[in-house]
């Protein structure tokens, strides 16, 4: 018989040396012993999706608005009948959550109040969303204009002739603060759109299961797919200038991309190389405000200030140009499957019923694509100026001594860095002989903080706690997490047909491929993929888009039908299996896997099994017909869909 429940909280050990990491994060965001009973009884899962390794104190800043504003919008704004937000704990270094059901003598009262707010947004899709872009242009406009410049040794005369009587020590206060609400900002209008592209998408999910029962998930999801996102176009600029570079005949001035400097003066150098150098300058802004992580880590590498990064990527794509590969995404073919399926299906169909599903269907390909967009102009974008910014206050507060490092102000909560001005505005401003009181304070609790979260690391994070719930009904948690009632057994050990060597989870992209394991942990590896293999990770980020061109298939430890992965993968044409709880801490790089996208299996295969024929990988970009199992949509054909519909 199977597990229960997962651990509580309280029973998970401490790794050594972290004791007492509790005082690094703020009161509100820790397990509290007094609430000990009602928290207990709340089931937890972890978002190692979004925050996949340990919170330094700062960066909890992320998890806070994110997760905050994702939930105002369920609860507060758009009324959804069913799901209020959701709640969340720092424990040991991640983050947890949970979500808050709505009580269910609530939801029928909430329900003309969804239909009212979300038929406005449906209504004025178009102009709310070009207005939503403008204000979100205008925040990282206004982000990128704050200044943390150190503080001159006297008030210059001018000011003192124009009676402004003011030292600049407010500049730096009201930036700051500035800083963190324009963050705040465009994190509140980061949900406005896309809990409506999932509430859309959900929609049309529903209401093909109930007229379909039989139809998998994944036959759903393409019926959106294949559109021109914008999450694709640094890779897509990219690949662009790839072409160019080969047009132009300069491949060999790409030898050495981890030399930036040098790169761009020999291809400067170079015939045709001023053409190629204007289209790059071009393609940085804004597409290269685009990490290789997710955006939520003051650590995460901007391809901007990393111009390493896409110059490597571009290398690649000109040797694959070199041998003859097609580097271009499959989107006539995704656009042709998805205009199959949703025919074969709107043949079944009349009446009410295929309005019903042309209306739905049609509101979803319409709100599905804001999924991955926003990522690029929230996640990428704003939180790219976001953390330059913050590293320039911070190397500001360096010069003054209350560090050692230019990015230890990530160990400081927010709250703490605004003691820090007033410290230095005090110290500074009375021209006191040994600085700023913080200067003999911080580099010591620093130092222990960094001891703790380096010990935090030690440890992967539970993948839940406590007792799950019968059923898991919010939106985000099925969809984005993965977090399902089934899984959720699965995790627990309660699966009656598991196997060995067999990791279950989502068929998140069809394809059965066979491969070898590569398994990354954290961005700055990806250098490490061969050509051919299979990507295992515990989530990939959308920014690994110059990747999936080399790959066979992506295994995920988290993550549902809408995480990123999966969106990525379908629109690469890539098998993908996500939320198999464990795959990275289970599978180790050089084992021979068997991944079945379609049945959302992966199979650690014996070193000396006989390989299969390969079905849609990473060159053959279509779904065809593989040596096992039709690798398309299995219960697209007419013929299987059940006699009732």
């Amino acid at each position: 018989m199977g597990n229960k429940s997962f651990l509580k909280p309280s029973d998970l050990p401490v790794p050594a040396g972290a004791e007492g990491w509790e005082s690094i994060y703020p009161y509100y965001l820790v397990f509290q012993d007094k609430l000990m009973e009602q928290e207990n009884e709340k089931f937890w899962f972890c978002d190692s999706q979004h925050w996949p390794t340990v919170f330094k104190p700062f960066e909890t800043i992320g998890g806070e608005f994110a997760v905050k504003c994702l939930g105002q919008y369920n609860a507060r704004h758009l009324m959804i009948p069913n799901a209020n937000g959701i709640e969340f704990r720092v424990h040991l270094g991640y983050l947890y959550m949970s979500p808050i059901p709505v009580p269910e003598e609530q939801i029928a009262e909430r329900i003309p109040h969804f239909q009212e707010r979300i038929t406005h947004y449906f209504q004025n899709w178009d102009t709310k969303l070009a207005e939503w872009k403008e204000r979100v242009l205008g925040t990282i406009n206004e982000l990128e204009s704050l200044e943390f410049k150190p503080l001159p040794d006297m008030v210059p005369m001018e000011d003192i002739l124009s009676g402004k009587a003011k030292d600049g020590t407010e500049v730096l206060m009201e930036n700051y603060d500035r800083l963190i609400q324009l963050a705040y900002q465009n994190w509140q209008y980061h949900f406005e759109f896309l809990n409506l592209g999932y509430i859309a998408y959900l929609d049309f999910f529903n209401y093909c299961k109930e007229i379909f029962p039989g139809i998998p998930d994944q036959s759903i999801a393409t019926m959106v797919q294949g559109v021109d996102m914008e999450l694709f176009r640094p890779d897509d600029e990219l690949k662009t200038l790839a072409h160019l570079a080969v047009e132009l005949g300069l491949q060999a001035q790409f030898a050495n991309p981890d030399d930036p400097e040098a790169t761009l003066a020999a291809i400067g150098n170079a015939p045709g190389g001023d053409q190629w150098l204007a289209r790059w300058k071009e393609a940085q802004d804004p597409w290269f405000n685009f990490t290789v992580g997710n955006g939520f880590y003051g650590h995460d590498k901007y391809w901007i200030e990393h111009l390493e990064l896409p110059l490597g990527y571009i290398a690649d794509y000109i040797r694959r140009l070199d041998e003859g590969q097609v580097i271009s995404r499959p989107k006539e073919e995704l656009i042709a499957e998805k205009d199959r399926i949703v025919s074969e299906y709107r043949d079944l169909l009349e009446g009410d019923q295929l309005a019903m599903f042309d209306a739905k269907g049609q509101l979803a390909a319409t709100a599905y694509p804001y999924v991955e967009n926003h990522n690029f102009y929230i996640e990428h974008w704003t939180m790219s100026v976001f953390w330059r910014k913050v590293r320039e206050l911070s190397r500001t507060l360096q010069g003054y001594g209350f560090w050692e490092n230019e990015d230890d102000m990530l160990y400081l909560n927010r709250t703490e860095v605004r003691d820090v001005l007033f410290d230095l505005a005090t110290g500074w401003g009375v021209g006191a002989p040994g600085g700023p009181i913080g200067t003999i304070i911080w580099p010591e609790e620093i130092e222990r903080r960094k001891k703790i979260v380096t010990a935090l690391k030690t440890a992967r994070p539970a993948p839940a706690l406590n007792t799950p719930p019968q059923t898991i009904t919010e939106p985000f948690t099925r969809m984005l997490w993965g977090i399902t009632t089934e899984q959720v057994q699965s995790w627990l050990g309660n699966d009656e047909d598991a196997e060995e060597g067999v990791l279950k989870g989502m068929a998140a992209s069809p394809g059965l491929v066979e491969g070898r394991a590569r398994v990354i942990m954290e961005a700055d590896d990806l250098s490490q993929i061969q050509q051919g293999e299979i990507l295992v990770a515990p989530v990939t980020a959308p920014s690994w888009g110059p990747i999936f061109g080399k790959i066979k298939a992506t295994v995920t430890d988290i993550g549902g039908m809408m995480s990123h992965a999966a969106i990525v993968c379908r629109e690469y044409g890539l098998p993908a299996v996500t939320g198999t709880g464990s795959a990275s801490t289970t599978i180790t790089t050089g084992q021979l896997l068997r991944v079945d996208g379609t049945k959302g299996t992966v199979t650690i295969v014996d070193e000396s099994a006989a390989p299969i024929v390969e079905g849609p990988g990473a060159h053959s970009h279509h779904h065809g017909v593989d040596a096992e199992q039709p690798a398309g949509q299995p219960a697209a054909e007419p013929a299987e869909v059940p006699a009732n519909v």
